[in-house]
């Protein structure tokens, strides 16, 4: 026999051993999810790439000093940047959104419904927005902005069908474990209402972003002839969709 070593994905502190199977790792942790990813689990200096969340990532603005960190991109990278990106050693990059037609070609075949995060791609490539070109949250953005500088471990493993995978990025905070976070005053996760922040995560309209106009409370039939409770969306260039409420999630602003 000989020792396997498997290295944590988390820093934490170990409060369970799993006899003959592994351990449970508990840590106290700012945690992002993203709505979609390729690549494995990875860990590095959070480092920003960019000032805005609307602004692209270019090819020049990977330096050689990003090697061996989790980049921060703003609305959209392409596949040129990702691939200097891949050059110089890049570990991770989160982005608003990339194109369909590079994901092909970097992962050189179409992506099916089968879960991500095995690829062999060079680093981990995690998008919070959807696909095209789409600013990057404020909100996210700016809570990035904040742990610059700080170790990340991100993991672009996603799934959208039987049982959802997201893909996301922990970063550990350094304090005593199992002692609890005060929650900002004021902060209270709600219901849906009017005027709300949501992205759109199944198909048609799968990434987008949109503002909630109505909220009908009667069940109305959808595609596949079931009654639903639905939305009335409206995106930025001010046209409206009916979507099932099973179908977006929030983003709180």
């Amino acid at each position: 026999p000989q020792p396997f070593e498997l290295n944590a994905y988390i820093d934490g502190q170990v409060v369970e051993v799993i006899e003959g199977q592994g351990s449970v790792v508990e840590t106290t942790a700012t945690f992002i999810q993203g709505s979609f990813g390729v690549g494995g689990e990875t860990h590095g200096l959070i480092t920003m790439a960019v000032k805005k969340p609307d602004e692209v990532l270019t090819p020049d603005k990977i330096l050689p000093e990003y090697k061996d960190k989790i980049i921060i991109g703003g609305a959209h990278i392409s596949g040129e940047t990702l691939k200097k990106a891949r050059q110089v050693g890049v570990k991770g990059i989160v982005v608003g959104a990339f194109h369909d037609k590079d994901l092909r070609e970097l992962l050189g075949y179409d992506l099916g419904v089968a879960i991500t995060g095995t690829e062999k791609i060079g680093l981990t490539l995690i998008i919070t927005e959807g696909f095209g070109t789409i600013s990057m949250a404020k909100k996210t953005f700016d809570l990035l902005v904040s742990k610059a500088g700080q170790k990340a471990a991100i993991s672009g493993a996603t799934q959208i069908r039987a049982g959802v995978i997201r893909p996301e990025i922990i970063i550990s905070i350094d304090q005593p474990f199992s002692s609890p976070i005060d929650q900002p005053t004021g902060w209270e996760r709600g219901a849906l209402k009017e005027g709300d922040m949501i992205r759109i995560i199944r198909d048609p309209f799968f990434g987008k972003i949109a503002r909630v106009k109505s909220l009908p409370n009667d069940l109305q039939k959808i595609e596949t002839e079931s009654p639903a409770r639905v939305l009335v969306v409206e995106f930025a260039d001010s046209q409206n969709a009916v979507i099932p409420r099973a179908n977006v999630e929030l983003i709180e602003e």
